[in-house]
């Protein structure tokens, strides 16, 4: 799911889907009260190899598969939207536990979790039990934007673990792919970002796909909708019949490259999610949207900005959580 970083997705409905395909891009608070102890050089002492170690892994997992980069940065949104930044999102359901993988917004739907065992394990290896998974999480959907061209930023570090998670809260929390404008900027507020953050967190969807069961009511009932761009996604995902999990760009001119061709969509109707469209749509963020779609440095900047206030929302630190040894379990 995801309007459109965040569902990252990463669209936000960020949701839906932040997964890029390589292939086939052709036709492609309280909240921030705690940022404050939260440092870009907290590791500099601790685990000064820390952030190189997560960088080298994250390129070489996108380089084998560039839409990893898109699931990489949907983890951090679906963490961060649920609790705060806090690794909840990477639990596994256990007889005695039930984490947020199942979610709607989640099951069948999120990825990427090998690869962040993997550089779990690389981490490790270069400092024992010094670096968490939230941070983990954080550095490398910065890693993600910067391998498929995106902007840089400085991620501020030291988040801790948690040791719950909440079925109820990711049910609840993450925008829908179906969500209104209103909704939307709704649910960011309630995170402490403001709607130029929504807009511009929306713009990860530049390199997501969707599952079919996200955009079907869109393609088949929406009239805001580009035609030729309705008729094209109904091949690959049927009125009725299955299909669910077919998935499609959300940009399908530059499917792996983080630029703003998301915006320039938009402007021509050519949003897929609903929730996307309504960014463009006669609404409060259509100047936004149109200044993103002719500025590609504006919106990098104001997403590097709003991605620095999600990966804030609510961290634990000090001596709250842990530093878990397993990103899918607690110690």
């Amino acid at each position: 799911n995801l309007p459109s970083l965040l569902s990252l997705s990463l669209s936000l409905s960020l949701s839906e889907l932040l997964v890029i395909n390589t292939q086939a891009c052709a036709p492609c608070f309280h909240t921030l009260s705690a940022s404050a102890q939260l440092s870009s050089t907290f590791y500099s002492t601790s685990c000064p190899l820390a952030i190189q170690t997560i960088r080298q892994a994250v390129r070489a997992a996108v380089a084998k598969e560039a839409r990893m980069g898109a699931s990489l940065l949907r983890l951090h949104f679906h963490d961060c939207f649920v609790n705060g930044c806090d690794g909840s999102v990477l639990l596994d359901d256990t007889p005695s536990f039930t984490g947020e993988k199942t979610a709607v917004p989640n099951n069948n739907s999120l990825r990427g979790f090998d690869v962040i065992d993997n550089i779990k394990s690389q981490v490790e290896a270069v400092c024992k039990q010094v670096v968490s998974c939230a941070d983990i999480l954080a550095v490398a959907a910065r890693e993600s934007v910067a391998a498929l061209g995106g902007p840089p930023w400085t991620v501020q570090l030291g988040r801790r673990d948690a040791t719950t998670a909440s079925l109820d809260a990711a049910n609840t929390e993450i925008p829908s792919p179906k969500s209104d404008l209103d909704d939307l900027i709704s649910a960011y507020s309630k995170k402490g970002l403001s709607t130029t953050d929504m807009v511009a967190l929306s713009g990860a969807h530049t390199i997501g796909q969707a599952r079919c069961i996200s955009f079907r009511d869109r393609i088949y009932n929406e009239t805001s909708i580009d035609s030729s761009l309705a008729t094209s996604r109904q091949s690959n995902c049927p009125s009725s019949g299955g299909g669910d999990d077919n998935l499609s760009p959300l940009d399908a001119v530059t499917c792996t490259l983080f630029d703003n061709f998301y915006f320039r969509n938009l402007v021509k109707k050519k949003g897929l999610l609903h929730s996307d469209q309504q960014l463009f749509g006669g609404g409060s963020t259509d100047s936004l949207v149109t200044t993103y779609s002719t500025n590609t440095a504006r919106f990098f900047s104001d997403f590097a900005a709003a991605m620095v206030k999600m990966g804030n929302i609510s961290p634990l630190t000090g001596t709250d959580g842990e530093v878990r040894l397993n990103c899918r379990k607690t110690n």
